[in-house]
């Protein structure tokens, strides 16, 4: 018998979320500042979060550990955000984007949480609006709307490629108004290290000022975990630096079960590596498969060609260049969803043809020529000019392009000096999302009562791929439209409870095992530093865990990931002092984390003997290289729960999901 209670709504799909609202306890606005919450992380989950229950009269104390909520990640989100609201009159439909992306996560989300997503969604573009987000708009005024992948509408609301840190300026500014009111009291440049659960509830945090050194404590009435995702576990990743699993992580040790760990999204469209010393990757948006098209070229020799320096991909003829995805899938061509994309550039790759003179040879082109000369003709048209010389088409079609994009492509050109209107820009796929994250039921509430997990951090919306501008839509949707309606039926019952206690023995426990890893890891004589633990890490993630999977390779990087973490615990070295600013400390902490997140997802993934989405066993494709799933064995969530040091010892939960709104069958984009 399962112990996990999704808390699904019953009755007809459309009308879930409109009766449970009816339906739930309230908190009355008199009450509400009797009432402390907690959110660890000011990106669009936690921001949006915070802000709107500082609005309703909550007393809100927010956490981050950047020096401010502007620098959240969200910030660096580029393409756009999805809505169903159908501007473009292309046939979209609330019910076409839950379709979508149900279907994009290959089957593996929760029917009832994709739909009520989806019903959302337009509530937060007019939200946005009001708050001022520059979203891109049509020459009439009206929203504009591009495509992403995975659909045949255009659905995603954008500025320019500055989509994310857009929408984030509008939460924080929504935060800004009531830090000044005295509702959010603001912790800049502090990390949650633990969750306190007094008498079964999560009930406050330690935090560590990252600028004093200071361990701190904090209590409130119920805790908000907002931390995004855990792609840096890689080393390798689209992430910031600092994007760290530890929140979630910590409360999976106390009793929060952790869903789908294996479900990592490899980003098709990122700037190649470039050498072993490279520490980040970046990102180009999935929005720019709107306008570019994918291409290697069709012969071997002119693949070595090009590595070697002897061959530039301008000169190789049209018909010599292989555009493999409007090859092998022709109704969506370069919009497929983000796994499918990613699985095809490492088979031509893996072929032998990709084009980047790396230590791996793996990169492929993105291609604006065709775009660029489509648009100058059209232009050219518009603006009544007859029999218009090439370049007249070309700067016509440069100033369309680079009035959608333009950002982006003097990004690509600052970091590889390479002009991409001229000369294709090279893309390779890496780790950039996670589906996996904290367990949540339908009012997205963990196994721990009182912990609420919003955003990436939870596991709830994209099953095993997420859709291209559906990370903001979620994040936005959980902090501004889902979380406060759902927390205040938990916070009835609290009206009376009075201030939660710092002083009892639960906080003891807490601090005192904080202080004694603290202690631990600046009087360990090791000889190693924490990077060097996490690059092992991240390599043995990468090669074995990451786009394909065999058995082999899983069994080998449970034992490997175990060995390296034995050895971290003996061998690290963290200089500097606990009383002060110390970043080593702080990744010694975050790396701990990794190491045990590693494992279970390479035991989830072993454990999962299918392909779906982002998890692809390479012993279960079909003939042509796709995903084959098992609706039979796997149609469910996977929820570990911790049982100790040994990350083995984990035992699995299982939500079995359940379609009563759609028919389950084979994805197919071709």
């Amino acid at each position: 018998m399962s112990k996990l209670d999704s808390r699904i709504p019953a009755g007809p799909l459309k009308d879930k979320w409109k009766n449970h609202k009816d339906h739930m306890n309230l908190v009355a606005p008199n009450n509400r500042d009797k009432i402390d919450i907690i959110v660890v992380g000011t990106g669009l989950a936690g921001g949006s979060a915070a802000a709107t229950l500082a609005e309703q009269g909550y007393n809100v104390k927010a956490f981050c550990y950047q020096d401010s909520p502007r620098r959240a990640h969200s910030i660096a989100a580029q393409g756009g955000i999805n809505a169903a609201k159908n501007y473009q009159g292309d046939g979209d439909s609330t019910y076409r984007l839950f379709y979508d992306t149900i279907k994009g996560g290959d089957y593996r989300a929760r029917e009832a949480n994709v739909y009520r997503l989806a019903e959302v969604s337009a509530n937060i573009i007019d939200q946005c609006v009001a708050q001022g987000v520059p979203f891109g708009r049509e020459y009439g005024g009206q929203l504009d709307n591009r495509s992403f992948g995975g659909v045949q509408v255009k659905r995603t609301f954008y500025a320019k490629g500055q989509t994310g840190q857009q929408l984030l300026l509008g939460a924080y500014s929504a935060m800004s108004r009531q830090i000044g009111k005295g509702r959010i009291k603001m912790y800049n440049r502090h990390e949650m290290l633990d969750l306190v659960i007094v008498d079964g509830k999560a009930r406050g945090i330690i935090a560590r000022n990252l600028v004093t050194g200071e361990i701190e404590r904090h209590s409130a009435h119920a805790v908000v975990i907002a931390s995004g995702g855990y792609g840096n576990v890689y080393f390798l990743s689209t992430n910031a630096m600092g994007s760290n699993v530890s929140a979630a992580w910590k409360i999976h040790k106390k009793g929060a079960y952790f869903a789908n760990p294996c479900y990592v999204q490899i980003h098709p469209t990122c700037i190649p590596v470039h050498g072993t010393q490279q520490s980040k990757l970046t990102l180009m948006s999935e929005s720019l498969r709107n306008s570019g098209r994918i291409w290697v070229p069709k012969k071997h020799e002119d693949s070595v060609a090009i590595r070697e320096g002897k061959l530039r991909p301008e000169n190789i003829k049209e018909e010599d260049r292989d555009y493999y995805l409007e090859r092998r899938y022709p109704a969506f061509g370069n919009l497929v969803p983000r796994d499918v994309a990613s699985r095809a550039a490492k088979e031509r790759c893996d072929a032998g043809f990709g084009i980047e003179n790396n230590d791996t040879q793996e990169g492929v082109y993105l291609d604006f020529s065709t775009e660029i000369m489509k648009k100058g003709k059209e232009s050219a048209i518009e603006k009544h000019i007859h029999n218009p010389t090439d370049q007249q088409i070309y700067d016509l079609g440069k100033k369309w392009v680079e009035e959608k994009y333009g950002n982006l492509f003097v990004m690509y050109e600052k970091i590889t000096a390479d002009d991409p209107y001229k000369t294709p820009m090279k893309i390779y796929p890496a780790v950039h999302y996670t589906m996996g994250g904290v367990w949540v039921d339908y009012n997205l509430q963990s196994t721990i009562p009182g912990c609420f997990v919003i955003g990436e951090a939870n596991f709830s919306d994209h099953g095993a791929n997420r859709l291209g501008a559906s990370a903001l839509m979620q994040g936005l949707a959980d902090g501004y439209f889902v979380l406060p309606y759902t927390i205040a039926d938990y916070l009835s019952a609290d009206i009376r409870t009075g201030a939660i206690p710092t002083d009892s023995t639960s906080f003891d426990e807490a601090e005192k095992g904080i202080k004694d890893k603290v202690d631990f890891f600046l009087n360990n004589k090791g000889t190693h530093s924490v990077d060097h633990f996490h690059k092992r890490l991240g390599h043995i993630m990468w090669n074995k865990v990451g786009m394909g999977r065999t058995p082999e390779g899983l069994r080998e990087a449970i034992k490997e990931i175990e060995e390296v973490r034995n050895d971290f615990w003996k061998n690290v070295k963290v200089p500097g002092e606990a009383d002060g600013m110390n970043t080593e400390l702080e990744k010694a902490f975050r790396v701990a984390d990794f190491l045990e997140l590693g494992q279970l997802m390479a035991i989830d993934a072993l454990h999962r003997n299918e392909s779906c989405g982002g998890h692809f066993r390479e012993d279960h494709s079909t003939p042509d290289g796709e995903a084959e799933r098992d609706d039979v064995n796997y149609k469910y969530v996977g929820a570990w729960e911790y049982q100790g040091a040994d990350i083995n010892q984990e035992v699995l939960h299982k939500e079995d999901l359940i379609y009563d709104n759609i028919e389950v069958k084979t994805r197919s984009y071709k």
